[in-house]
């Protein structure tokens, strides 16, 4: 897992070799100096709200800043840096830094809104945001409803934490050679993440159980977001040929969904304990995803009327044991194993396309390691938190 956790000397130690522009060795260099870059603009972003109001300074701004630094592994801005080295690693190294710094605010912007989609009450660990906006409803006796305050409230945090990160991203296109291409693949990426949202949203409302449907989302939601346009991005600043960025983008899409993949196994089978998220809400959902898709056709082909009574879409909320016989019904159809065999082949063909991009050695060494932390299967591996 990559440590992101970082003492005040520690951080200003790597802001400040940043500003000597000094090149970050590894993925894990880098992600120490996004979060000293993150730590630095947050600050600036606090100092602001505080002048506009120290109510919503400390109520908002404060509790996005703390959101964003409460964890995560950072993996959207080690891939900028992997996309930067495979091409060249050209102009400022400050740069990539500051797109990874981005990256991380869009990400809890999503977390955020998602999670009151979901209706979650733990994410990293910790109350979910609008869990704790309804804390602080009851904490000051106020008047209305406690579920209405905490869900406009988060919406609006997830709002500004998305402002946050266009406001870096405009500043740091505006200074680059590659402006025009870094706000392309920019609006692109907010356009697919938002559309993946919203199917996933409606698939689960309509009942969906097709595998293109599963799929599209797991794309648009996730691969796109997560892995090749940060690579696509990071590639970007250092003028990447057609032929670099073509090998990128496919390493991007094929790592991009075997972490979707991973993310719904542990959605279900995964230990909340080291997720720091429940493993039941998902199937309570009954959320489509591939793993879910497989699940309903290898039933149906095998005959199995236990398997195909447990997936089958309901208007009521499953019980305990609905659950229990979902998860069993996904382990005994076949469906997790295929999963796991799926994420195998995307993981491999993700670090051969990168390979064609022409980086170094070292750079693609780097990236399998990432994508093996990302999709493998070691205990640390959390959920949707990076």
């Amino acid at each position: 897992m990559l440590d992101t956790g970082m003492t005040r000397a520690t951080r200003a130690g790597t802001a400040e070799r940043a500003g000597r522009n000094e090149v970050p060795g590894t993925a894990h260099d880098a992600v120490m100096a996004v979060d000293a870059v993150l730590a630095e603009y947050l600050d600036a972003r606090l100092y602001e709200a505080q002048e506009v109001d120290a109510v919503s300074a400390r109520d908002m701004a404060g509790q996005v800043a703390a959101f964003v630094q409460r964890g995560g592994k950072r993996l959207r801005a080690a891939f900028v840096w992997c996309g930067w080295r495979a091409a060249g690693a050209g102009g400022d190294p400050r740069t990539p830094l500051r797109i990874g710094a981005a990256l991380e605010l869009v990400q809890a912007c999503a977390l955020i809104h998602d999670d009151v989609m979901d209706g979650s009450p733990v994410r990293r660990g910790a109350p979910t945001v609008h869990a704790d906006f309804a804390r602080m409803h009851r904490a000051g006796a106020m008047n209305g409803s406690e579920e209405r305050y905490s869900t406009a409230a988060a919406v609006l945090a997830g709002d500004l934490a998305l402002a946050w990160a266009d406001d870096l991203l405009t500043e740091t296109a505006l200074t680059s050679a590659y402006g025009r291409q870094l706000h392309r693949e920019w609006r692109a990426l907010r356009s697919e993440m938002v559309a993946g949202q919203y199917l996933d949203l409606r698939a689960q409302a309509a009942g969906s159980s097709a595998e293109d449907d599963a799929l599209n989302i797991a794309t648009l939601k996730s691969a796109l977001y997560t892995v090749e346009r940060p690579l696509a991005l990071g590639a970007c600043l250092a003028g990447a040929g057609a032929r670099a960025m073509d090998a990128l983008r496919a390493a991007g899409r094929c790592a991009g969904l075997a972490f979707q993949l991973r993310d719904d196994l542990l959605g279900v089978f995964g230990d909340p304990a080291v997720t720091g998220k429940p493993a039941d809400e998902d199937l309570r959902g009954r959320k489509l995803t591939y793993l879910l898709a497989l699940a309903v056709r290898f039933a149906s082909e095998a005959s199995d009327a236990g398997a195909v009574e447990a997936l089958r879409p309901s208007a009521a909320v499953r019980s305990d044991d609905e659950v229990s016989r979902m998860r069993a019904a996904m382990e005994r159809t076949g469906a997790r194993a295929a999963v796991e065999a799926e994420i195998a082949l995307l993981s491999t063909l993700s670090v051969r396309h990168f390979g064609d991009s022409g980086a170094d050695p070292d750079v693609q060494r780097q990236f399998a390691s990432l994508v093996e932390r990302a999709v493998g299967t070691a205990p640390a591996r959390s959920r949707e938190d990076s």
